[in-house]
């Protein structure tokens, strides 16, 4: 092996992800017969045409009256997809399979023997000396909380979740949740909760260890009301053309049934990091475990390179210079390794 001064990483450098999502469908019932929660129907997704108003901040060579009163002459009319409960259906069911995989911080491709050994080496100490007990916990309790359901957990009266551990197409134990007796913005567990969620973190943790077989069914069930709206994932479409009056939000689905990406379902499951500076010094609740800290809809990222808090800075300080992070700072390596990527140097 080269010497550590000598030792540079690798340029081709990837890992695959270790918590492996499914996409999540809906479907829709009464919160009375959630026991036959598996025969509840599909919902889907339809469109509607709106008339809209002129909102958007104008201009000021727009803000004559006479030009803003021609603007409004003129609708906005939009067509949108959108998805509800049935009329007669109070509780949306979300429902994901979830594979916890081994071989955390084992990359799929590296082209640096020399880096290869040290970086397994380096997180062999991890694992021996510190493993995945709080990765895993942290990681149910977003299981339990149901953070996955997003929009939909919002002004929910109820909300349940069921997790399955399943082996062989059978359900090897099953843990129930009161989703709402868990906050957002920490991972305090419930005292009445305590013994279901070290079950599930312990499960979380043989997984990531390599240690046994891990695959999970999540069922999810929130109670909004009667033909409430619900919320699928919005699809991306990059190539709008230009068509007047065309779609202007497409919501996703699975054959005829709304159903949320399986990377929303990842990036839920990930928000895990608290670990991250904070310059005001008051409690912002976790982010999603991303080599920055990025956070798209606040337009900032919190680990940035010249605080040396960013993945990069730590990893290669671990690896390259032997300069150990805080056990903070492992746990945040660690999870953005689990979280999968490519992390080659450039050439």
């Amino acid at each position: 092996m080269a010497k550590n001064s000598e030792l540079t990483t690798a340029t081709v450098l990837a890992f695959e992800r270790k918590l492996d999502p499914s996409d999540a469908l809906f479907s829709a019932g009464r919160w009375s017969d959630l026991d036959n929660g598996d025969c509840w129907p599909a919902v889907g997704i339809r469109e509607k045409s709106v008339r809209g108003t002129i909102s958007n901040r104008l201009k000021t060579k727009d803000q004559d009256p006479a030009k803003l009163d021609a603007a409004i002459e003129n609708p906005n009319l939009q067509t949108v997809d959108v998805a509800t409960l049935p009329n007669d259906a109070d509780t949306l069911r979300v429902r994901f399979t979830l594979r916890v995989l081994s071989g955390a911080g084992q990359p799929s491709a590296c082209n640096n023997a020399d880096y290869l050994a040290k970086l397994q080496a380096t997180v062999k100490t991890y694992v021996s000396e510190i493993g995945f007990a709080e990765l895993a916990r942290r990681y149910a309790v977003n299981l339990a909380n149901g953070r996955f359901l997003w929009r939909n957990r919002v002004g929910a009266e109820q909300v349940a979740v069921e997790i399955r551990h399943l082996q062989e197409g059978q359900a090897r134990q099953t843990w129930r949740f009161d989703g709402l007796a868990f906050g957002l913005r920490d991972f305090k567990v419930p005292s009445e909760a305590e013994s279901a969620l070290a079950q599930l973190a312990g499960a979380i943790e043989l997984g990531l260890a390599g240690e046994a077989y891990t695959l999970l069914e999540v069922v999810a069930y929130a109670r909004v009301g009667d033909g409430q709206e619900v919320y699928p994932s919005q699809e991306l479409i990059l190539d709008k053309g230009d068509k007047k009056g065309q779609k202007s939000k497409t919501l996703y689905k699975v054959g005829e049934v709304a159903a949320m990406h399986s990377q929303k379902i990842g990036n839920a499951l990930r928000t895990i990091d608290t670990w991250y500076p904070n310059e005001d010094g008051e409690p912002l609740g976790p982010i999603a475990v991303e080599p920055y800290g990025s956070v798209t809809n606040q337009g900032k990222a919190y680990r940035q390179p010249k605080a040396k808090a960013d993945f990069y800075t730590l990893l290669d300080g671990w690896v390259l210079k032997d300069k150990r992070p805080d056990e903070d700072g492992q746990h945040f390596v660690m999870a953005t390794l689990i979280r999968g990527g490519v992390f080659g140097a450039a050439e």
